[in-house]
């Protein structure tokens, strides 16, 4: 999917989102790669990163930091959750 076809949104609304329908993401290939290294780059150095990911409504962008990585989700600031089966992509 073109860049230009997400939605960018700011970091307070995520919170907001649902995540309730299955939906299928064609994922980066190195996705987990770049999951682990933008959470290295969160914690050491409080970098953001642009994140692309689907929710219940379409594709959707947010600059954030992320603060962890688990197996399902990454978790940003203030405790809010991205399940990482809906993100696409992560750029630094």
């Amino acid at each position: 999917m073109e860049v230009s076809a997400y939605k960018t949104i700011e970091k307070e609304a995520v919170s907001s989102l649902s995540f309730h329908k299955e939906i299928e993401v064609e994922q980066h290939a190195d996705l987990r790669r770049q999951l682990e290294q933008a959470t290295r780059l969160g914690n050491g150095y409080h970098s953001k990163v642009s994140i692309y990911f689907h929710d219940d409504e379409g594709p959707k962008r947010v600059e954030t930091t992320i603060w962890a990585t688990g197996s399902k989700y990454i978790c940003l600031k203030g405790g809010v959750w991205i399940p990482i089966d809906h993100i696409v992509e992560v750029k630094y």
